[in-house]
């Protein structure tokens, strides 16, 4: 009985001796660390253009029509030019003369788009905007015409109808609609230097360029009006009158509404109303009003920022 009970001890011995080391060799051992998946690259967001989320949206393949590629160009056609869109305005303290002739027109510069943002609202000649149809924006151009645009590095070209006026910033000497810019590989980059030359019923296929003064015209003409000096000269005094930020300025009450609801689309994070107001014979579209002069000149700063211009400080 004694043996076997030392003997049993003893393999009970061993047993625990055994079963110690096992555990402490697992508690030695270092677990394996799970791998790191790699993390998956964000999609392209398919947006561009001169104005932010101005695209055909994040899914680009999706809201791009397929035929986009093969959209035709503006035929030109015999046109009466828009009655009120034509005439003198001043936008930004720039004032601008509409051409109302069909003489022959050359400019060189850089070309943006605009698609979305403005896509299904009314033009200058009051016409819906649409981002893929083949037509573009002009400060001067009579409205209707049509020009050719190319893109010099790559030898594209495209022929819109001018329908719409802007841009309205001085780097930038015309807008396209989305489609346009598509066909000339600068949707994505979002602007491009061009050339742009007018056309006109009978002589859109190519042709050597028109001759033309390029002192006269290839700048948009600027004219010094009396009632925009009357405005940008007026005094602001600290009596507690309201103030405006002055952004444009029409003979057309028409116009002046468009351009409005332009503004309005463009400084969406503005919290004041934007109006058209008539004032010393023309159409004033304005911010405001502001309580103080400080609050009107930070308004005014981030106006700048965005379209490299200082909006007018006025009373009403």
């Amino acid at each position: 009985m004694l043996f076997q009970l030392l003997g049993n001890r003893e393999i009970v011995k061993t047993a625990a001796s055994l079963l110690l080391v096992a555990l402490l060799a697992a508690c030695s051992s270092t677990p394996k660390s799970p791998t790191a998946s790699k993390p998956t690259p964000p999609k392209p967001s398919g947006q561009g253009g001169f104005y932010l989320d101005d695209g055909p949206g994040a899914d680009a393949a999706k809201n791009t029509p397929a035929y986009l590629d093969s959209i035709a160009d503006a035929v030109p056609r015999a046109e009466k030019f828009h009655s009120g869109a034509n005439k003198p305005y001043t936008v930004f303290g720039r004032s601008y003369a509409p051409v109302v002739n069909n003489d022959p027109f050359r400019q060189s510069g850089v070309a943006s788009w605009y698609g979305r943002k403005f896509h299904g609202n009314m033009t200058s000649i009051g016409e819906i905007y649409d981002m893929y149809a083949m037509t573009a924006a002009h400060p001067t151009l009579p409205l209707p015409s049509y020009v050719r645009v190319t893109n010099p590095a790559n030898a594209k070209s495209v022929v819109v109808r001018v329908n719409d006026r802007g841009p309205f910033h001085s780097e930038r000497i015309i807008d396209l609609s989305y489609a346009a810019a598509h066909r000339l590989d600068i949707a994505r980059k979002g602007s491009s230097q061009v050339i742009v030359e007018r056309v006109f019923p009978g002589n859109a296929p190519r042709t050597s360029p028109p001759p033309v003064a390029a002192a006269t015209i290839v700048a948009p003409t600027v004219i010094n009006t009396p009632p925009a000096t009357v405005v940008a000269t007026s005094p602001i005094t600290a009596d507690g009158t309201q103030l405006f930020l002055q952004l444009g300025a029409f003979s057309s009450q028409d116009n002046a509404n468009i351009f409005r609801d332009r503004m309005t689309r463009e400084l969406d994070w503005n919290r004041e109303p934007i109006v058209a107001v008539f004032k010393d014979g023309l159409w004033r579209v304005r911010l405001g009003p502001y309580s103080s002069r400080i609050e009107a000149e930070a308004i005014q700063a981030r106006v700048k920022d965005s379209h490299d211009f200082s909006p007018v400080i006025s009373k009403p």
